[in-house]
């Protein structure tokens, strides 16, 4: 007789992870919108120095890390959900809050883990198209929200469409949103927007308490592999039930320590952002000459269709697999909610330019 699993197992759709992990050599890795600078000197010490006190668990209230956050932003330290990468929250979050009868409202692109929330839950996911301009609608986002909506995420800037929408609209939109429901404003990659100050949205927190800002130290600071990401909330109710359906020592001593120090560098975030911005304005003209249009971006990668129509998929697999042939590593869109898109993270000169040359081969 076969092993039975929870009806879950059924529901729940495969997280699309870019491949090229096992792959050496000089790939141009511009599939998952990875910082190509490696973490400061001092970051790797203080992680170093972390990991060799690694026979013993790490801080399980994650006090040196709360701490920092919470004078960075001006938030009590309770008020902070920490997590193994943003999505480890998300997905806590979901088991918070979702449950068979409850509703999810998320655009649609967006990123790719907002699907499994009402999978694992058994709740009913709403999702909201992007507009032509491959932004959130959040008037048709507002339309969808009832009493039976418990949870409601708009990702600024959005992955995978790389768009933004201005924070007074973000305001009103948060303020519009009834008290019952939680909001979770994802902005993993709000370092990269440069029509906001990332903290503009922190003063959101004084006057809902149903808001999270979702933000991680996997992009701009450099630390993918260590998974460190944080929420930070308008209560301590949120974080109290986001701990509450986690396993303990969710968040690693190397994380923790390399996340503190990482958070004492602020200049170097100001160059990376520049850097890429530096890196992605090329970018996106060289697309543009090879008559492809990318979406606005304020992201550190771009979003831009290779073909549309019925063969949309297709062709879209073809240019991956060309590209792949070339060294350059792309994530394809069908797998991210719109077949016939490439989303691309801007790398290095050389990286970049490989792409356009591969593209210009391809096409």
């Amino acid at each position: 007789m076969a092993m039975e699993f929870a009806d879950k197992i059924r529901r729940l759709p495969s997280y699309p992870v870019a491949g090229g992990y096992g792959e050496s050599g000089p790939l141009a890795r511009l599939a998952s919108n990875e910082s190509p600078f490696p973490p400061l000197p001092g970051v790797v010490e203080a992680a170093a120095r972390a990991i060799a006190g690694a026979n013993r668990y790490p801080d399980p209230s994650s006090g040196a890390l709360r701490t920092a956050l919470a004078e960075r932003h001006g938030i009590a330290p309770a008020r902070i959900a920490l997590g193994n990468g943003s999505c480890d929250i998300l997905l806590a979050v979901g088991e918070a809050l979702l449950e068979p009868g409850a509703e999810l409202v998320y655009a649609w692109p967006s990123f790719s883990i907002y699907p499994h929330l009402a999978a694992a839950s058994g709740a009913r996911a709403i999702e909201v198209p992007v507009d032509g301009a491959h932004r959130h609608d959040l008037a048709a986002m507002r339309a969808e929200i009832t009493v039976a909506t418990r949870l409601v995420i708009v990702c600024n800037p959005n992955n995978p469409t790389s768009t933004a929408l201005p924070f007074p609209e973000i305001a009103a939109f948060v303020a519009d949103v009834p008290r019952h429901v939680a909001v979770v404003l994802d902005e993993a990659y709000c370092e990269f927007n440069l029509e906001q100050d990332p903290e503009e949205s922190v003063e959101l927190l004084r006057r809902h308490q149903n808001l999270m800002l979702l933000r991680t130290f996997s992009k701009v600071h450099g630390l993918a592999a260590l998974r460190v990401g944080y929420g930070l909330c308008g209560s301590d109710e949120l974080p109290r039930a986001v701990d509450q359906v986690r396993q303990p020592f969710f968040c690693n001593a190397g994380a923790q320590a390399a996340a503190v120090e990482a958070l004492k560098h602020g200049d170097e975030v100001t160059r990376r952002v520049e850097a890429n911005l530096a890196e992605r304005l090329p970018l996106e003209s060289g697309l543009r000459a090879l008559g492809l249009e990318p979406a606005e971006s304020q992201a550190n990668f771009v979003w831009f269709d290779v073909a549309m129509g019925e063969d949309a998929e297709e062709v879209e697999a073809d240019v991956v697999a060309g590209l792949a042939e070339r060294g350059v590593l792309v994530r394809a869109g069908a797998a991210l909610g719109r077949p016939g898109a490439l989303r691309v993270t801007v790398g290095t000169e050389d990286e970049n330019e490989r792409l356009l040359a591969g593209l210009r081969e391809i096409l």
